[in-house]
């Protein structure tokens, strides 16, 4: 059965977009030099600043801009395939944006579709939400691939509908903001799609202070099988096809469920 090697890494983005491309660089030489073949990043990995403010349209780019043509290079130069959240241009607001990037250039994206007014902050304030359709997905050594992003989580039929595009792991970068039970949040919800939809989520948030780190890789069970804590760092796991088919025997939940998801 097909095996995948893969890296999620923590990092602080800022308002340096070029120190931003120089860090992803680095960082996706050490998780290539660790036999992984994809790495995934943080929401918001070309530009951030914390409130977000007006200038996130200033430095927003397209999808043939210089964040992803560095993506790409990276991508070529160490044969992997690059995950990283990309403030994408779109006119007066922007779009909080997904890319999955190898040495052929843009593989799939995926921009945010729930916004996250709650808990004190209005992203909707600078971003636009993207719009609801057929989850763009890329298969990576015999395994599929779908995202979604941060607040996202919170929604289940998010995931569900990733599953239903034939998704073996759901990709998660996150800005997963720190506050009161905030840790727990994170934690419960990503082992929560994991377990109800039997598949691998590997998730990617900022360190502390303004995220709060446990960047996590979770199997088809909701067991972590790496992580990172609350500082810069890299988790490396493999995955593989025979977990998921094993668990899906044991636990058919996507067998047996009775309802679907529709968009509204």
């Amino acid at each position: 059965m097909s095996e995948l090697v893969v890296a999620v890494c923590q990092f602080r983005p800022t308002e340096d977009r070029e120190g931003n491309r120089t860090r992803i660089t680095e960082l996706v030489a050490d998780a290539a030099s660790r036999g992984t073949r994809l790495v995934v990043f943080p929401e918001y990995s070309s530009y951030f600043v914390d409130p977000m403010d007006a200038s996130f349209a200033l430095h927003a780019e397209t999808l043939d801009g210089e964040f992803v043509r560095a993506l790409q290079a990276a991508a070529s130069a160490h044969d992997v395939t690059i995950i990283a959240g990309l403030v994408e241009a779109a006119g007066e607001r922007v779009r909080n944006t997904l890319v999955a990037v190898d040495a052929t250039g843009l593989r799939a994206t995926y921009r945010k579709q729930h916004l996250y007014d709650a808990f004190g902050q209005t992203e909707s304030d600078w971003i636009e939400a993207g719009e609801l359709g057929v989850p763009q997905t890329l298969d990576i050594d015999g395994l599929r691939i779908a995202m979604m992003t941060c607040y996202d989580l919170r929604f289940p039929e998010v995931a569900r509908t990733l599953v239903d595009a034939g998704a073996d792991v759901i990709v998660v970068p996150a800005e997963w903001v720190r506050g009161p039970l905030k840790e727990h949040h994170w934690t419960t919800l990503l082992a929560a799609r994991a377990i109800e939809n039997t598949v691998y989520v590997v998730a990617a948030d900022h360190p502390t202070p303004i995220g709060i780190g446990h960047s996590q890789i979770i199997d088809p069970q909701g067991v972590v099988i790496a992580g990172v804590g609350t500082g810069d760092g890299i988790a490396v796991a493999q995955l593989s096809q025979e977990a998921i088919a094993r668990v899906r025997e044991v636990n058919p939940v996507l067998r047996l469920r009775r309802y679907g998801v529709v968009p509204r």
